[in-house]
């Protein structure tokens, strides 16, 4: 028998790609299904970016291209970063990544080890305490309730630090939830970071341009207190619906620039070119697709809002942000994996079932609504048939 280390024992997965994969497998056998399981944009890439691509193809860019990424996307990148913050960031501090999730990967990587505490969301995305478990660190849940909006309070957060912990991982606009952390919250928890200068920061903004009802994203970049151990995690894959070209990129403080372009060396090597050149196209062309997709968004959870809370047993709070809900199903009576799983094979509707984010994700379940309004308004009413048995 083969030994492999411990730490793959202890590595777990993203549900919803086995749900996905599920919903597929059903579709393949003749069954009519909803997927409003999966985090992607029903949208697609704007011709623009494509074209970028294509173009980069044809001009001959085929070759390798630096560890970092081009140097033409790093200035992109730092561009569309002052636009949106206000904040300049240096294009020697930004890494062009394949896909977001190689960006909490390394971060998590750097910090995690025996002995050392990692605090992450919980409900979260479930990669973080994967990944957290898989260094050997302890993962430390950082409580997010829905009597907080779904937001983190800056008084819990800051009262499970200790001196073991290295890293502190925060998500807003937040996946599963959809919760949009108030700035006052934020510059209450930056103002408690000053004690503990010994953890490090990592900001999931991925879904930064997705915020409804006034809400405004508040990047942890406009706090210059913590920029010298601050990561910023983002992308190209929500914001321009480029979730299958595996673009992110993040931005790292001088300290650790080196240790990620090493990383990136010896795991990725490097992006490839034609993706980055329509990277580059997605940030310095038009905006209105993504503006269009945004309004889109915002109709259809108001549609998903209304539906839920229709529904026997099921009370939705309203998200702020990103493009999911968190319905809270305890009324029902069912363990929410439970329902996730028989709402698949009953009623042919694909969701999330809140466990798979986390310990304190019982009693809810995810619905992404990038999925048409039809489509939605359908799953509602599947639900309901499926509730009134």
């Amino acid at each position: 028998m083969l030994r492999t280390i411990s730490g793959f024992d202890r590595i777990g997965e993203e549900n919803a790609f086995a749900v996905l994969a599920r919903a597929t497998a059903l579709s393949a056998h003749g069954k009519d299904i909803i997927n409003l399981g999966i985090g992607q944009p029903d949208f697609k890439t704007p011709g623009h970016i494509v074209e970028a691509a294509i173009k980069a193809l044809k001009d001959g860019h085929h070759g390798y291209t630096p560890a970092t990424g081009l140097l033409a996307a790093r200035e992109a990148v730092a561009r569309r970063t002052l636009t949106t913050t206000g904040v300049e960031v240096s294009p020697e501090n930004i890494i062009i990544v394949p896909g977001g999730k190689v960006t909490m990967f390394a971060a998590i990587l750097i910090f995690g080890e025996p002995g050392a505490e990692i605090l992450y969301p919980d409900p979260g995305f479930p990669i973080y305490r994967s990944m957290i478990e898989f260094t050997g660190a302890k993962p430390i849940p950082v409580p997010i309730r829905e009597e907080n909006g779904f937001a983190f309070s800056a008084e819990e957060t800051l009262s499970l630090i200790t001196p073991k912990t290295r890293l502190l991982i925060l998500n807003s606009p937040a996946n599963p939830t959809g919760g949009v952390t108030p700035k006052a919250e934020i510059e209450n928890l930056v103002k408690g970071l000053e004690a503990h200068p010994h953890v490090a920061i990592m900001s999931d903004e991925i879904y930064d341009v997705m915020t409804y009802d006034g809400e405004e994203h508040c990047s942890l970049l406009t706090f210059p207190e913590i920029r010298d151990r601050l990561i910023v995690l983002n992308g190209w894959s929500k914001t321009w619906a480029m979730t299958g070209w595996r673009m992110g990129w993040s931005i790292w403080p001088d300290q650790l620039y080196d240790k990620v372009r090493k990383l990136a060396v010896n795991c990725w090597s490097c992006v490839n070119a034609p993706s980055q050149f329509a990277g580059i196209a997605a940030i310095d062309g038009p905006q209105d697709e993504v503006e269009k997709m945004c309004r889109a968004f915002d109709n259809r959870r108001k549609i998903v809002v209304d539906g839920l809370n229709s529904l026997p047993g099921i009370s939705c709070a309203t998200p702020k942000g990103a493009f999911y809900a968190f319905p809270n199903v305890k009324e029902t009576g069912w363990p929410a994996k439970q329902l996730a799983a028989a709402l698949l094979d009953e009623a042919g509707v694909a969701l999330i079932g809140g466990p798979d984010f986390g310990i304190l994700g019982e009693g809810y379940v995810r619905l992404s609504y990038a999925n048409s309004e039809e489509n939605i308004l359908r799953a509602i009413e599947r639900i309901e048939k499926f509730l009134a048995k």
